[in-house]
């Protein structure tokens, strides 16, 4: 009588043990300094992947194998579902962690592998070629121009390299020596922040150049100050603060996460890109924003502005005072029309607004002060406040539709006539030289004349009487008789 037949025994899978190998022998390596443990971090946060691969590759084989014996093939188990989770979990946080190393400015900051070493060296320098324009490039640190006292060229350099041991700074600071380059009238000066990989290095540059210079500034992450420029400047700048004075020329910068403070140019101001803060004061050229900005600050800007982003469009010729500018507001005074503003959901105020002026906004109120009045059109779904000097010639046709808002003036010459459904403020006042347009949803129209009233100077308080001296005994006088 045959025996019956038993079925083949399930093989244990390579998988676990392959993996366990694997990561015991690098981080033996580690522990031994054959390879440092920052380097072991960065080869799993760029190649992670491949472990899994590896894990598939070997699952396949074992399923193979067990085709071929016709034995059933190993099991997954919840212990290889863990440690695949485990896995892309990690990967992921270690990815994750290397690019904001990469995003990481170390001059004030510990390194997470290793300590930072610090490194000093000065570029030789030489005269500067007529025309020239200077470029340069920093992937990581900050960069500084002044005027240098001659027609040479001066660069002094403070690195700062994370690493796990001196010999392994030294290496990479050997790697990543700065350079300056002469090619007819172009001057390059390169940081060289990534001649040796991806390894954490910052490099701060102190650069002195003649004022008629030329220059362009590439930076990728670190704060850029410029200061005494005859030549044009454009400035690229990523995730640092800018800075830049004294310049009589064109200035353009194209910033991303960057802030931005100009002051004393000549020339034209061009500001692009996605930034937290732009703040520029006398200008004598022109300035042209466009891109999204979380706060704005104009002040003293010569020739016409123009500012366009998501939300708003906004131009006029002239400021001879100061503009504020955020999310959910806009401050300006003194400042020359045509004005044109198109946006929504901003509380606008306007002071001493001289000129045409023409605004559309919705759900945030308006309210503009004139010191000379030219033609107005304004469309607002919200209130709309109207101030103009009491000695003017205009001419109103202004209307709010919707629950809500009525309409009001302080020119006796208009008719305000309001009702459930509406509100209505017409006429003109002396030549009606100026024509006013008001359209408002759901919100009230006032039209008030400017206060021309002289406030009276306060009369000065009155000193209190000073006392009266005692009286002695004995020296009370007697009235006297009749």
């Amino acid at each position: 009588m045959s025996s019956p037949a038993t079925t083949p025994r399930r093989r244990r899978s390579m998988t676990g043990p392959f993996v366990l190998i694997l990561v015991g022998v690098v981080c033996l390596l580690g522990t031994m300094h054959v390879i440092s443990m920052h380097r072991v971090g960065e080869l799993f946060a760029q190649y992670w992947p491949v472990l899994l691969i590896l894990w598939g590759v070997i699952k396949l084989l074992e399923y193979w194998q067990a085709q071929r014996e016709g034995a059933p093939a190993p099991g997954f188990g919840a212990g290889g579902v863990f440690l695949v989770v485990l896995l892309i979990v990690s990967g992921l946080i270690a990815g994750e962690a290397k690019r904001s190393v990469s995003n990481w400015d170390f001059g004030d900051q510990s390194c997470f592998w290793g300590h930072n070493y610090d490194y000093d060296d000065q570029l030789t320098s030489q005269d500067l070629p007529i025309g020239a324009n200077v470029k340069i490039l920093d992937e990581h640190g900050d960069v500084s121009v002044n005027v240098s006292n001659d027609e040479s060229i001066s660069v002094t350099v403070r690195k700062k390299i994370c690493a796990e041991s001196q010999k392994q700074a030294d290496k990479w600071n050997d790697q990543t020596k700065p350079q300056l380059n002469v090619s007819g009238n172009l001057v390059t000066i390169n940081a060289n922040t990534t001649g040796a990989g991806d390894h954490p290095i910052s490099t701060d540059l102190d650069i002195s150049i003649p004022r008629r210079a030329a220059l362009t500034i590439s930076s990728q992450h670190g704060d850029v100050s410029v200061t005494g420029r005859d030549g044009s400047v454009e400035i690229s700048a990523k995730r640092g603060d800018v800075s830049v004075e004294d310049v009589n020329a064109n200035l353009t910068l194209d910033l991303n996460g960057s802030s931005a403070r100009v002051s004393g140019v000549a020339g034209d101001v061009t500001v692009g890109g996605r930034a937290d803060h732009v703040s520029l004061s006398d200008i004598k050229g022109a300035s042209r924003l466009n891109g999204e900005m979380q706060a704005v600050n104009l002040s003293k800007i010569a020739k016409a502005v123009s500012f366009k982003s998501a939300r708003t469009d906004l131009e006029f010729s002239r400021l001879d005072g100061d503009l504020s500018m955020e999310s959910g507001s806009m401050r300006a005074d003194n400042l020359a029309g045509p004005f044109r503003l198109i946006t929504r959901s901003k509380d606008v105020n306007l002071e001493g607004v001289s000129g045409d002026v023409r605004i559309e906004n919705e759900n945030a109120p308006v309210e503009v002060q004139f010191k000379s009045v030219g033609n107005v059109q304004i469309d607002n779904r919200g209130d709309i406040t109207l101030i103009l000097p009491d000695k003017t010639g205009f001419k109103v046709d202004a209307r709010t539709r919707g629950g809500g808002g009525e309409a009001q003036s302080d020119f006796a010459d208009l008719k305000v006539d309001n009702s459930d459904t509406q509100g209505t403020i017409t006429g003109m006042v002396g030549n009606g030289a100026s024509h006013i347009a008001l359209n408002s949803e759901h919100g009230t129209i006032e039209i008030q004349k400017a206060s021309t009233t002289v406030a009276t100077p306060a009369a000065p308080p009155r000193l209190p009487a000073p006392p009266k001296p005692p009286r002695l005994p004995g020296s009370e006088t007697k009235p006297t008789e009749n």
